[in-house]
């Protein structure tokens, strides 16, 4: 499996070509999974979960889709991120930093226009860089604090690789 890099990117993604039927790589999935992983599969969707007690807030996790579109050769496509809920709420935050930018943009531009004093604006802007520096810190020392528990997914991938290969 060596379609993983060394460092672990914001979201990376693989693909791992088998020769494999389809209806046997997902039974591999119905299977019970060891402590401390969950696993839920919704047809050709697989998601590997570390369980309530082991997360925490940075806690990954990893979404397989499994595919085939011929007899005895399927792919599993994966992605690694961070929880749903999580992701979602961290963007909302960095699409309305974007949108206050704009709108103090335009709102210094209107007033320089007609000559009025545009510091308030420009400090408006600057605070809001700032903040965007603050998300990028907290979202690369989550990634820090994740890694660990993404390593351990990691290897439970390869392991079940292993075990629909042989």
């Amino acid at each position: 499996m060596s379609d993983f890099t060394n460092e672990i990117v914001l979201r990376p993604r693989f693909e791992i070509p088998l020769q494999e039927d389809l209806e046997q790589l997902k039974s591999v999935f119905d299977q019970t999974p060891p402590h401390p992983f969950q696993v839920k599969r919704l047809d050709e969707h697989v998601y590997i979960r570390f369980k309530k007690s082991e997360t925490n807030f940075w806690t990954p996790q990893v979404h397989l889709e499994l595919t085939s579109f011929e007899e005895g050769v399927s792919n599993i496509h994966g992605v690694f991120g961070p929880n749903p809920t999580l992701w979602t709420f961290f963007m909302f935050l960095h699409f309305g930093v974007g949108t206050l930018f704009v709108i103090l943009g335009v709102f210094a531009y209107s007033n320089y226009a007609l000559g009025h004093d545009v510091t308030f604006w420009l400090l408006g802007m600057g605070f809001l860089v700032l903040i965007w520096f603050t998300l990028y810190a907290f979202g690369r020392m989550g990634k820090s604090k994740g890694k660990p528990q993404m390593e351990e997914l990691k290897a439970y991938i390869k392991k079940l690789v292993a075990e629909i290969q042989n």
